[in-house]
Parts: C-alpha cells; sequence; structure tokens
C-alpha cells in the first residue's frame, strides 16, 4: 500500500460514517437501519463497497463482519472495486435477450476491450449486465449511468461507445 493509500483511508472511513449517517437524517420518519440499507447507503456515496465498509458497517448495525459479508455477497448489485467515469449497463432480460441483446453486449464488450462485467483497462468505463432496465417496449437497451436508449442493434452500441470514450477523454461527459 503506498503512503497516499494509506492516508486516504482515514477519509474514506469518514465518508462512509457519513454515509451511514445519512440513514437517520431523514426526520420525517422513523429510521429503519439495517445491515442491506447500510450497505446501500454507503453504495449509494461511494458507487462501490470498499472492505472498510464491511468494518464499519458491522460496527454501526451492531453486527459481525460476516453478516455483514453474508448481505452484500448475496446482492449481486453491490461492486466491491470502484466503477469507472462512466458505467454502461446493456439489458439481457428476456425481451432484449430475444430482440438480440447478446450481439450488442458483444459490440459493447468488444469497443471496451474487456471480456466480462468489468471496467475498461483505462479505468473510464465499467460494463454491467442488466437483467432488467425496465424498457421492454424499447428492446434491446443500452444505458448510460441510468440514461436508456433503446432499439440499440450493434452498430449502435459500438458508436454510443465510442462517443461516450470520446467524451470522457474530452473531458465533458457527465
Amino acid at each position: 500500500m503506498t503512503t497516499t493509500q494509506q492516508q486516504s483511508r482515514p477519509k474514506l472511513r469518514d465518508c462512509i460514517r457519513r454515509a451511514l449517517e445519512s440513514q437517520r437524517a431523514d426526520k420525517d420518519r422513523a429510521p429503519s437501519v439495517t445491515v442491506l440499507s447500510s450497505l446501500l447507503a454507503v453504495q449509494d456515496e461511494l458507487h462501490y463497497v470498499p472492505n472498510e465498509a464491511i468494518e464499519e458497517v458491522a460496527i454501526y448495525c451492531d453486527s459481525t463482519i460476516n453478516d455483514v459479508w453474508s448481505v452484500a455477497s448475496f446482492y449481486t448489485n453491490f461492486r466491491f472495486t470502484p466503477p469507472g467515469q462512466a458505467t454502461v449497463d446493456v439489458c439481457w432480460g428476456p425481451t432484449c435477450h430475444l430482440m438480440g441483446a447478446q450481439n450488442v453486449l458483444a459490440a459493447v464488450q468488444d469497443e471496451l476491450g474487456v471480456d466480462a462485467e468489468e471496467t475498461s483497462e483505462d479505468g473510464k468505463i465499467t460494463l454491467r449486465y442488466s437483467t432488467c432496465l425496465g424498457a421492454c417496449a424499447q428492446a434491446p437497451v443500452i444505458a448510460r449511468d441510468h440514461i436508456l436508449t433503446g432499439r440499440t442493434d450493434p452498430k449502435a452500441a459500438r458508436s454510443f461507445v465510442s462517443n461516450l470514450k470520446q467524451e470522457l477523454e474530452n473531458g465533458i461527459a457527465h
């Protein structure tokens, strides 16, 4: 571990603690703090769940680390590594699958240079597979940071990723 990484650990833990405390901030309703809600609060804040969060959630919820890991590892939506600057979701639910999502997925993987659900080598774009993006009438669907694009074919998917890469390189992506 580098000195910079060691120095950033206290800041990371502070950020995790703020995310956990934010669950109690809504004064209009009684807080229902659980291991799951705590993990979700951390992921909402950091966009992933670092190892330190597992420990902090265990302390915060008066649980064991094993209990927290059992919840975190059960749900496939939790990620344990930092995501890229942008996320591309490809829906592979039944309707999208029937409408050609496998070819769209292959095009996105090829354009990103990845073989699976992972982050591109430059760390800029994370590919995720989604079981449903909720736009079956527009199948197959692809999304960038939760903004959907429907009726996507492999050529459009390549263009979609290529444009995103260009925006990130030029610093104009949100």
